[in-house]
């Protein structure tokens, strides 16, 4: 069941397109598959998954871990539609500061694998949505960071002007003290 690897315009963040096999009884999909995602060049090792609901307008990001601990993330949708992003903040890096947005939903079956080396978050855009992903490192609280999710050096074209932001994701600083 091999699904299509679709590169962005950061190097390291693939949009996965799944194979989907449909019938009168519903349909089948491999969401990961350890061979399919070493053959496209990223030699992925999940060790964590965690699922979350939210309701429309809500903003959640932009988070990432440090090293030791920063974690890479293959997310999908399962109900409701996000517009996902991840910003390259690898120092170096000739797209550092840079982001790139897609549209993940249930129907588009679509996922989304975001390396260690990038900040990650996505906004709401159905009445809710419930996000899976899985990660390539522990959540690791001491580890934890983010960055101000309307940061106008990083410029993100968000689907929305005044989302709902937990206290924590208000309070992250800009791109520039990072």
């Amino acid at each position: 069941m091999p699904s299509t690897f679709e590169s962005t315009s950061l190097a390291g963040v693939v949009v996965i397109v799944p194979k989907v096999f449909g019938d009168a009884r519903g349909f089948l999909m491999e969401t990961y598959k350890r061979s399919e995602f070493e053959a496209a060049g990223l030699p992925v090792t999940l060790v964590q998954e965690n699922h979350s609901r939210s309701s429309v307008g809500t903003l959640r990001g932009l988070h990432y871990q440090r090293e030791p601990k920063a974690q890479g993330k293959l997310v999908r949708v399962v109900r409701g539609e996000v517009f996902d992003v991840a910003v390259d903040i690898r120092k170096g890096s000739p797209t550092v500061g840079r982001w790139v947005g897609v549209t993940l939903s249930a129907d588009n079956r679509k996922s989304i694998y975001i390396p260690p080396g990038f900040a990650h978050g996505f906004c709401v855009v159905s009445p809710d949505a419930e996000v899976i992903y899985k990660t390539t490192e522990e959540y690791a609280p001491d580890y934890e960071f983010g960055i101000r999710w309307n940061d106008p050096a990083l410029g993100i074209d968000w689907p929305v002007a005044a989302p709902t932001l937990s206290e924590r994701d208000r309070h992250w600083p800009p791109f520039s003290e990072i």
